[in-house]
């Protein structure tokens, strides 16, 4: 674990404040933790989506996106509950249908399509996975209103291309690297299942920020180093702050603040 988190933890600008770890790890609050965990698990997966449907497929392709996550946006925002026919359907069947025709005006849209297609695979089964986990224990999905972590980091995100693409690539990866962190910061604090859950997901999210950063490096000219830099700083003093709102990429929750 250790050599997997040592690029990460080089990667980000610092660590996540101890009492976010603290507060996260109440058993009070382990509802709110995976619930916000599977939302989150669902955004990650939308976001690639959103990137390979406007970068780098055609519009036939990006149709047959749309149907890949059909199932899981009308559990989530359609609130089509039914939780055990979902899990089951979604057991036999979590694949892309068809092949994708990528553009030819993208110089890096073939890897895009292959990285991302990956990425949303694992995360929709790991939105599954933390799904069944909660129906086990008897908590009830719900919608959550969103945080400002990744709003405010996507404020960041330049307005031409392809800087906006770099910059949000940059931003994947950060996402994906924090998620990371939190995963084995939280896990040996929760319970058995739980621990050994989070610490079976390390590896592919940290390969998930490799890929993001790979990307975004493919299609800079120069290093993107600096821009890395400025993002990871602006994170750090995200995740540093108090927060109103408790959520699995929050900053510090003000709850937790001793006055």
């Amino acid at each position: 674990m250790e050599k997997l988190l040592a690029p990460i933890n080089q990667f980000l600008s610092c660590p996540t404040p101890q009492q976010w770890v603290t507060y996260a790890a109440k058993p009070e609050q382990l509802n709110d933790l995976l619930i916000d965990h599977c939302n989150c698990e669902l955004k990650a997966a939308q976001t690639a989506i959103f990137l390979v449907r406007k970068y780098a497929v055609d519009k036939a392709s990006a149709e047959k996106l749309l149907a890949w996550s059909k199932p899981y946006a009308d559990y989530v925002y359609n609130k089509q509950r039914d939780t055990d026919a979902f899990l089951q359907r979604q057991a036999k069947k979590n694949e892309l249908i068809g092949e994708l025709t990528c553009q030819t005006s993208q110089s890096i849209s073939q890897e895009l399509v292959d990285k991302m297609v990956r990425l949303v695979k694992e995360e929709f089964h790991h939105f599954e996975q933390v799904l069944h986990i909660m129906h086990q224990r008897g908590i009830t999905y719900s919608n959550r209103r969103a945080g400002r972590y990744a709003k405010a980091l996507m404020s960041q995100v330049r307005t031409y291309e392809p800087a906006a693409l770099i910059d949000k690539l940059i931003i994947g990866a950060i996402i994906e690297a924090r998620s990371c962190e939190r995963f084995a910061m939280l896990a040996p604090h929760l319970d058995t299942e739980l621990e050994r859950f989070y610490v079976s997901l390390l590896r592919s999210e940290a390969r998930h920020y490799q890929d993001y950063l790979s990307l975004a490096q493919m299609l800079s000219n120069e290093t993107i180093q600096p821009r890395v830099a400025l993002l990871t700083d602006f994170e750090g003093q995200l995740i540093s702050q108090p927060d109103e709102q408790f959520n699995f990429h929050s900053g510090i929750p003000k709850e937790s603040i001793a006055f």
